[in-house]
């Protein structure tokens, strides 16, 4: 009989020893705070959405226990670099790199912190990464903002079928700019167009560039491009006086310089990479086994101040973009 009470005493014990090492436990994980840094290329509607996402999902999950050290490198790549360095010295605990440039510095100044990538087109072309499959591997993984590029060039055909010339407006620093214009530019032949590269550098040549491309092109296709989304009032305002369309890659540079778009929600992208930073943080995920998130719906949209001005009809299963 002593014995069967010794026995139930000490299961009483161990019991409450395993209840305390859990409570412990418990308490240790609901004690824990995260830093996350953000590395925003520039500042621009797109971009903004995406980082206010990420921004959301995490809160959302994490509540009080996140912080963020937020960073915006005013379109310069090289201070990407800096930001960058910034944050692995602060030892945060993820770093969301938001546009192609963020991303590249990211991928550069860390092999250790988690890195996820937003508003990035092709990580297998930002990265150079031959024959990507999807997962970047190591420390890096994130969402892609890459629409349909053949949809695209299907919607330009569908506006403008009797167009001859399309004119490729985009900055020759960004590579994924450089791979959406290559890919438009494939598909736009075969439905038989003539299409014209019209690179400018940066800021500085856009206007020159620019003008170019309206004098001798029928419409203008811009891709998902940094420099451009930063710069649309000055697109605008040549394209209007020459009376040529402009189809882009989001809303973003539509709703300043365009008539018509295939977009996403740069929001829903921005919430679906801080979901997967939760993932990673909260749940212990590997982030080198996740593959690249992609947008899951595609919209068409139209800028109605722009088609009237130019007496442009859309057909029906457009959206107006709300100014």
């Amino acid at each position: 009989m002593k014995k069967q009470v010794l026995a139930v005493s000490l299961a009483s014990l161990m019991s409450i020893g395993t209840i305390g090492s859990v409570t412990a436990v418990n308490a240790e994980e609901s004690d824990k705070t995260y830093t996350v840094g953000i590395c925003q290329l520039v500042q621009h509607e797109a971009l903004d959405a995406a980082t206010q996402g990420f921004k959301d999902a995490l809160t959302d999950a994490l509540g009080d226990a996140i912080t963020f050290e937020e960073k915006n490198a005013q379109g310069d790549s090289n201070t990407c670099s800096t930001i960058i360095n910034g944050l692995v010295s602060d030892n945060v605990d993820l770093i969301l790199a938001n546009a192609t440039a963020s991303l590249q510095a990211a991928a550069a100044g860390t092999t250790d912190i988690p890195i996820l990538g937003t508003a990035v087109t092709d990580y297998g072309v930002a990265l150079e990464i031959d024959d990507f499959d999807g997962t970047v591997g190591g420390n890096i993984s994130g969402t892609s903002d890459l629409a349909p590029l053949d949809q695209q060039a299907a919607m330009l055909n569908e506006l403008f079928p009797d167009a001859k010339t399309v004119g490729l407006l985009y900055c020759s620093a960004e590579a994924n700019s450089q791979y959406q214009v290559d890919t438009v530019k494939a598909a736009l032949e075969d439905l038989g167009y003539t299409c014209s590269d019209y690179a400018f550098s940066d800021s500085n040549d856009l206007a020159s560039v620019a003008t170019s491309a309206a004098s001798d092109s029928d419409v203008i296709y811009v891709p998902t491009d940094n420099t451009v989304a930063s710069n649309t009032e000055i697109i605008n305002n040549i394209c209007s006086a020459e009376k040529v369309p402009v189809i882009a890659g989001e809303e973003g540079i539509c709703q300043g310089c365009g008539v018509a778009t295939l977009s996403i929600s740069y929001y829903d992208l921005g919430k679906a990479t801080g979901e997967m930073a939760v993932r990673i943080l909260k749940d212990g995920e590997d982030i080198s086994t996740m593959p690249i998130e992609y947008a899951p719906n595609f919209t068409k949209e139209y800028n109605p101040t722009i088609c009237k001005d130019l007496g442009i009809e859309i057909p029906d299963d457009y959206k107006a973009i709300e100014e």
